[in-house]
């Protein structure tokens, strides 16, 4: 390779029916100018979790990095440099609806009405960098119905691009993946996606050519990542069409038809979704984006897990009942489990410079802090990744008591560049130990 030829950061590999982005290569930078040009993004993404958590299975003991894990935490030992765990930050609202409709925006909803959410500020300011300015990712159907005065349905999801508009998240694997990956203009395109032809395998000529002419490294870097976009396709075509059975009982008993295209396996269908989240931030797809793990009024069943037989809501009002109670910390340390595994995937890529982790924020929460009584004060809060160097991961943060969850938002704002003094009029201040 010669030591002068580089590509743009923004170079695609192209193939009829596909177009995706590449990431971080050492050809990406050829001169001093070049390089800092190509210097990975910095990425924001917000993982929601619904109902809230037992708070002596979740709160931890000692401050700054002497904190021990609790027993819902205790899945992100391996992670303990990377991760901030903030307590003492409060939510606003009433009930499931309001809360979940505050957690990115710091205001309630009132009247159908709510603010721009954390997610998508940062994606005005840096969206226009992206094919996509941000995603949103789901795993549950929208629900339906009312809540007191307050339809369920603002509970589906915790973005919104203004005070009136809800952005959707999308929860079919396969949509999610195609929309991102696939380019389905022309004739020849549309059939090929008909054929469902792998996107590895139509851009693979283009992959090749850049291949002999890039370095070891970037061989190795592209060959790496066309092998993660080809296990999203597999396990999206696994999961969604499954092999024929080989043997069925004798009385069928009677089956409600599911939904088309969603995995019925709940840990398949999360990871899924979080291997988009990644490739779509690896890729510089986006920059920005949403993981709703579940929906804010969620009554999922986790009767795949050992010893729980409720659903989540259900549970999560366990009145202090050592069953309900032991139940709802299994489900809330599952979740930390998909979350472990989604931070230690982004800290496996190599971008030059640090890991994809390192050039990320990941902020994990829910909504209330205990579902008992729609608690929310203190909410289950944990930050990860360094944001470029924008933010040092302190171990455990008390705030001040009361501290609103909105301060946060405008601290991270300011960390993405946005120049503002308040988040939606919500926040006192920053969280001046984030770095």
């Amino acid at each position: 390779m010669s030591k002068h030829w580089h590509i743009s950061r923004r170079t695609f590999l192209k193939g009829v029916g596909a177009s995706l982005a590449l990431p971080y290569l050492e050809i990406m930078g050829g001169s001093a100018k070049s390089a800092a040009a190509a210097t990975p993004p910095t990425r924001l993404a917000c993982i929601f979790q619904p109902n809230g958590v037992f708070p002596k299975a979740w709160d931890v003991t000692g401050v700054g990095k002497q904190f021990e894990f609790s027993p819902i935490l205790q899945p992100l030992r391996g992670l303990k440099d990377e991760l901030t765990i903030l307590s003492n930050l409060d939510n606003i609202g009433k009930g499931h609806v309001q809360m979940t409709g505050s957690f990115l925006t710091g205001t309630t909803i009132t009247g159908g009405k709510n603010a721009v959410s954390l997610d998508q500020m940062v994606a005005q300011a840096i969206g226009h960098k992206t094919p996509f300015p941000s995603i949103a990712l789901g795993t549950e159907p929208p629900r339906q119905g009312a809540a007191g005065r307050d339809p369920i349905s603002f509970a589906n999801t915790v973005s919104w691009s203004s005070d009136s508009t809800r952005v959707s998240p999308e929860i079919n694997p396969r949509v999610a993946f195609d929309r991102m990956f696939r380019d389905l203009s022309g004739a020849e395109a549309k059939e090929k996606a008909a054929q469902r032809k792998s996107v590895v395998d139509l851009v693979l000529e283009d992959a090749k050519t850049l291949q002999r002419k890039a370095s070891h490294l970037d061989q190795h870097k592209i060959a790496e990542y066309l092998d993660s976009v080809r296990s999203v396709e597999v396990q999206i075509e696994k999961t969604l069409n499954p092999p024929e059975r080989e043997w069925f009982p004798l009385d069928q008993p009677e089956l409600l038809r599911p939904d088309a295209g969603i995995p019925q396996d709940r840990s398949v269908h999360l990871k899924l979704m979080m291997d988009l989240l990644v490739l779509s931030f690896w890729t510089d797809t986006t920059r920005v984006g949403t993981l709703m793990t579940a929906h804010g009024f969620s009554r999922q069943n986790f009767s795949f897990l050992d010893g729980v037989t409720s659903d989540h809501h259900g549970m999560s009002h366990h009145k202090n009942q050592e069953q309900a109670v032991d139940e709802y910390t299994r489900v809330s340390r599952w979740y930390i489990e998909q979350l472990a595994y989604f931070l230690e995937k982004m800290k496996s890529i190599d971008e030059g410079n640090g890991s994809l982790l390192d050039n990320s924020t990941v902020l994990y929460g829910s909504s209330m802090k205990d579902g008992n009584g729609h608690k929310k004060e203190n909410l289950p809060i944990v930050l990860a990744g360094r944001a470029g160097g924008a933010l040092k991961p302190g171990g455990h943060v008390v705030c001040d008591e009361h501290t609103p969850l909105a301060n946060l938002h405008l601290t991270l704002l300011q960390k993405y560049g946005v120049e503002t003094d308040h988040f939606n009029h919500a926040s006192t201040g920053t969280i001046g130990q984030l770095g």
